[in-house]
């Protein structure tokens, strides 16, 4: 290859986004991201592990996770969630195959379910709160407040991202740009899905035995 052949292919891929002066396609560039941006959220859910992880014991006299915590109802507030990260995955499939109708079938599903838990959450803190357990009354109860409730806080702005992205496809249709914004938002419900694992084993399950 001659030099000025190859200074023209070296011009080309840069204009294409592949080369080493050139800006990189936007799909990788969204993708590259929201990565970052997932990260970052497991850093600080991470943190918020650890700090109930050294306060679950220090209640100050007053009442432990096994006192207030009712298993049942978790239980249906975990698989509220967990279904919701199935029908999202339907609903990412079906935007992938083009099949509109199926995505907003699934998305109603998914936001319903998603709708679920927070209610049942909401309810569960409102009875702790009636019962003289607010997240004031001691250390534990005010690590277990904030990361309960800044997964929730995540929850609540995964449906709004759904209700928004629902709007995209009824006005834009299912155009890449839209497809790769339905991916961000599939895998931040499913990395929702993930953290509150941990939460559920962590927070309920060892606060009950223990």
């Amino acid at each position: 290859m001659t030099l000025t052949a190859a200074t023209d292919f070296v011009a080309a891929e840069s204009a294409r986004g592949r080369g080493g002066g050139g800006p990189a396609p936007t799909r990788i560039v969204v993708a590259y991201g929201f990565w970052i941006f997932l990260l970052s959220d497991f850093v600080l859910f991470s943190g918020l592990f650890a700090a109930y992880a050294v306060l679950r014991h220090e209640t100050a006299g007053g009442p432990t996770g096994a006192e207030l915590f009712n298993l049942r109802n978790v239980f249906i507030e975990t698989m509220c969630l967990l279904l919701s990260s199935y029908t999202c995955g339907l609903g990412a499939l079906s935007a992938e195959r083009r099949r509109p109708e199926r995505f907003f079938v699934f998305a109603a599903l998914t936001f319903v379910l998603g709708a679920a838990f927070l209610a049942i959450e909401a309810r569960e803190f409102a009875g702790m709160v009636g019962k003289g357990a607010g997240p004031g009354r001691s250390a534990f109860l005010s690590s277990f407040f904030t990361l309960v409730g800044t997964h929730g806080v995540h929850v609540t702005g995964g449906l709004v991202f759904l209700a928004y992205m629902v709007a995209q496809v009824l006005v834009k249709g299912l155009r890449p740009p839209v497809l790769r914004r339905l991916l961000c938002f599939s895998l931040f419900w499913h990395a929702l899905d993930i953290i509150w694992v941990g939460v559920f084993t962590l927070v309920y399950l060892i606060g009950d035995f223990h």
